[in-house]
């Protein structure tokens, strides 16, 4: 039997745009500096930095914006250390902020650069000072620059601008964001932005959304975006007209694709992976979105957060949220069975708190880690819309919790959903501004439900799974049910 040709990821993006107006660019040294670090870039990686670092004859960048669109663990992460590196020791640029959506992500993205740095002994001394506590995180070197990583989920990225702004996360970046950092722009010589993301995600990527209608658009009319530095690594997906033996598509079993669309394949993920991860996701959408960059992408007319306002939902974060009585426990799934997410609430302060406590692909997990959470904290009941696609637990949460799972009637699921947005209206509901429920509610609709509504399941383009989780799981604080005995938070 022949071994199978060795298969290798496209170094070039499938759709491309760049200011054709420029001198001489930066990049080369900024690959040595991440070399002497220990961060040896793939081509890709090179070639995305030798475009987006590229300068005009008056020394200003010729990109202002540079978006990286590649599915995930492909490496982006590689082309934001080696930017912040130069933007740190080469450029002398006096403020860099690493954004992402959740702190989590910049924390993660901090340690990583931190131990390049400490890693090389003659970056390691030009090290002023290190912060990683509850207030900052940041390196700050010697001759002044600093490097700060925040979160611009709970508003914490309002009124940070620098002079080279890294949004990580970029599918989950909305107007509110842009809108507080634009402005602040004004006032630095020579600004620029680096858009790092994978596929959008629906109604959360209203800003990559525009910037890929601007390379769509540069594409068309033959001309390159004067402003913009745009790379995406995807595929053209075969149509529901498509006749068989298409060739102007891809199709998701064809390991070309693969290579398309991953410019890491081969390097830092092999096929034999790629085919795995495919078997276990399916054609559903999945797969496509995730390791092929087939991407739902809001039109620039689209209403986001047409339920409840952004502003209201943001307002009620608070970091110390916290359940400090009887909980409830809900599950829920999104209708095609890919995603499934368990919630809590309990009273805080007057109020209830609401908090995904798992959201992840498929539904196979969910009855053991529902079991580990029962036996650890005792909640007053489970709550499974017996008519939603979680419905299908229900016989086997109860066998392996040992209580009875409270299924909601339909009116009840009214209720549910008119207490959360009434709850919401009064500031009576406090969260940790997760992404799974952000994502969710922005792109939430309603559906009628008697004289009532309810969160529409279908045709919303976003997993809504999270916000009827919580729901439910609000609900189920009132719900009649025979209260455990003993039931211990230890939240």
């Amino acid at each position: 039997m022949l071994a199978e040709p060795e298969l290798r990821g496209v170094q070039t993006p499938r759709l491309f745009t760049a200011p054709p107006v420029f001198t001489s660019s930066v990049a080369q040294e900024a690959v040595e500096l991440a070399a002497r670090a220990g961060l040896e870039l793939f081509p890709w990686q090179q070639h995305v930095l030798d475009v987006g670092m590229r300068e005009r004859k008056d020394g200003k960048w010729a990109a202002f914006e540079c978006c990286v669109n590649v599915p995930r663990q492909n490496g982006k992460g590689g082309i934001i250390e080696a930017r912040e590196l130069a933007g740190l020791f080469l450029l002398k640029e006096h403020l860099i902020i690493h954004s992402a959506h959740e702190f989590k992500t910049s924390r993660v993205a901090f340690q990583r650069i931190q131990s390049l740095i400490l890693g090389t002994p003659d970056l390691r001394k030009r090290v002023k000072r290190i912060l990683n506590n509850t207030t900052e995180t940041s390196i700050t070197l010697t001759t002044g620059q600093s490097l700060q990583f925040i979160a611009r989920s709970g508003g914490s990225g309002r009124g940070w601008t620098g002079d080279c702004n890294i949004l990580d996360e970029a599918m989950a970046l909305g107007d509110d964001a842009m809108g507080a950092l634009m402005p602040t722009m004004s006032a630095i010589e020579n600004p620029q932005l680096w858009y790092l993301g994978s596929a959008g995600i629906g109604h959360p990527s209203v800003q990559l959304a525009r910037l890929r209608r601007r390379a769509l658009a540069a594409r068309e009319a033959g001309v390159a975006d004067p402003s913009l530095a745009y790379f995406e690594w995807s595929v053209d997906p075969h149509l529901d007209e498509c006749r068989p033996g298409c060739t102007e598509h891809d199709a998701s079993d064809d390991p070309a694709a693969w290579a398309k669309a991953n410019p890491s394949l081969g390097y830092l993920i092999s096929p034999e992976f790629v085919r795995n991860e495919r078997a276990s996701l399916g054609t559903g959408g999945i797969f496509e979105r995730e390791r092929l960059g087939v991407g739902d992408y809001p039109s620039d007319e689209a209403d986001t957060w047409q339920v409840i306002g952004e502003d209201a939902w943001r307002s009620l974060a608070d970091p110390k949220s916290r359940p400090d009585g009887p909980i409830a426990m809900a599950v829920d799934a999104t209708p095609e069975r890919s995603h499934a997410a368990i919630a809590v609430a309990g009273p805080w302060r007057g109020g209830t708190h609401v908090e995904v406590i798992e959201h992840r692909p498929g539904m196979g997990w969910v009855v053991e880690r529902a079991k580990e959470l029962h036996e650890r904290h005792k909640p007053r009941c489970w709550v499974v819309d017996a008519g939603g696609p979680a419905g299908s637990l229900i016989e086997d949460l109860a066998d392996e919790l040992g209580v009875e799972v409270v299924q909601p009637k339909a009116r009840q699921i009214a209720d549910a959903t008119g207490q959360f947005y009434d709850a919401v209206v009064e500031q009576g509901i406090s969260h940790l501004d997760q992404a799974p429920l952000a994502v969710a509610l922005a792109g939430a609709q309603k559906r009628p439900l008697g004289d009532a509504w309810a969160w529409a399941r279908r045709g919303v383009g976003v997993d809504i799974s999270p916000l009827v989780a919580a729901t439910l799981a609000r609900w189920g604080l009132g719900a009649e049910v025979e209260e455990p005995e003993g039931a211990p938070n230890l939240w």
